[in-house]
């Protein structure tokens, strides 16, 4: 699943292809219009197909930004209004001027989403199993989830937010790998860093937060944000499906030291796995206490 730097290098890339730009035609696949026939709510969230088009057509893009794991599209129709989008674990984004310049077939096979642009352009949302979203709002209100998102890791208060929470007694038994990736926690942390930051810091993930020190939680939430900034400049970690803007990868895959490797860097012992809020914890037994 893209988490915050792949995230990020997305809307950098976004930005200058479709800020002041209108749509003038949207295209919805036939798979997603099946689907929510059959009373699923694919990718289009809390809205019809009709709905969405009517929606969209004729609105221009004022400005796009990243929250978290998020993408916010500023709209201008009429009034403005906020496109959210989440990628979940597969979804991408391609600007093109034919469908045929999507070099991977894969993405090619999964167009569910096409926006014309007032210059001739496809904006293109392919997602190979689905699990993205996307909302039409009239502000975050309209989606409560997204007022409890915890503030950017790199702003000046998401130091004190995460020393706070971590303090509440519901998250004191939580293992520290669960507490991280919470987004009302630590914004935009996934599964891939959190790994990293606890193998930095040689924190075992099943360590529960409470247990923790106040000295170590503070180094804790700063390797985070390095290695998040890291990941940023790097373009992000190409895992499987993620991909930027048309097609390109990140490279913050070649520099993880923990996250899928079979045996330490460090001390080269084999590395062990547990099951922590329903994803795979990699960690080194030897180094993480």
């Amino acid at each position: 699943m893209p988490e915050l730097p792949e995230v990020e290098g997305v809307v950098r890339l976004i930005k200058p292809a479709v800020e002041g730009r209108t749509i003038t035609d949207v295209f919805i696949s036939d798979t997603v219009r099946r689907s929510k026939a059959g009373g699923k709510d694919a990718i289009l969230k809390r809205i019809s197909e009709e709905g969405f088009i009517e929606e969209l057509t004729g609105a221009s893009f004022l400005s796009v930004e990243r929250r978290s794991k998020y993408i916010y599209f500023d709209m201008q129709k009429e009034g403005r209004f906020l496109f959210v989008n989440h990628l979940g674990m597969t979804g991408a984004w391609f600007h093109v001027g034919s469908l045929e310049e999507i070099r991977e077939e894969k993405f090619r096979r999964h167009v569910h989403v096409i926006f014309t642009l007032d210059d001739g352009s496809l904006f293109v949302y392919s997602d190979i199993r689905r699990f993205g979203e996307m909302r039409v709002l009239q502000d975050e209100s309209g989606y409560p989830p997204l007022l409890l998102m915890a503030p950017e890791p790199f702003g000046e208060d998401a130091l004190q937010h995460f020393l706070e929470m971590s303090e509440r007694p519901k998250y004191a038994k939580k293992p520290v790998k669960e507490v991280i990736m919470d987004g009302q926690v630590i914004s935009g942390c996934g599964n891939i860093y959190a790994t990293e930051a606890l193998f930095k810091e040689r924190v075992r993930p099943d360590r529960p937060v409470g247990g923790l020190t106040s000295e170590e939680k503070v180094k804790l939430f700063q390797t985070i944000a390095d290695i998040l900034a890291e990941s940023i400049e790097a373009g992000g970690s190409t895992i499987s499906d993620y991909r930027n803007v048309n097609g390109e990868s990140g490279s913050m895959q070649h520099r993880l030291k923990m996250y899928g490797k079979k045996h330490c860097l460090e001390c080269g012992h084999e590395t062990e796995n547990m099951k922590i809020g329903g994803r795979t914890s990699t960690f080194c037994p030897v180094c993480q206490k």
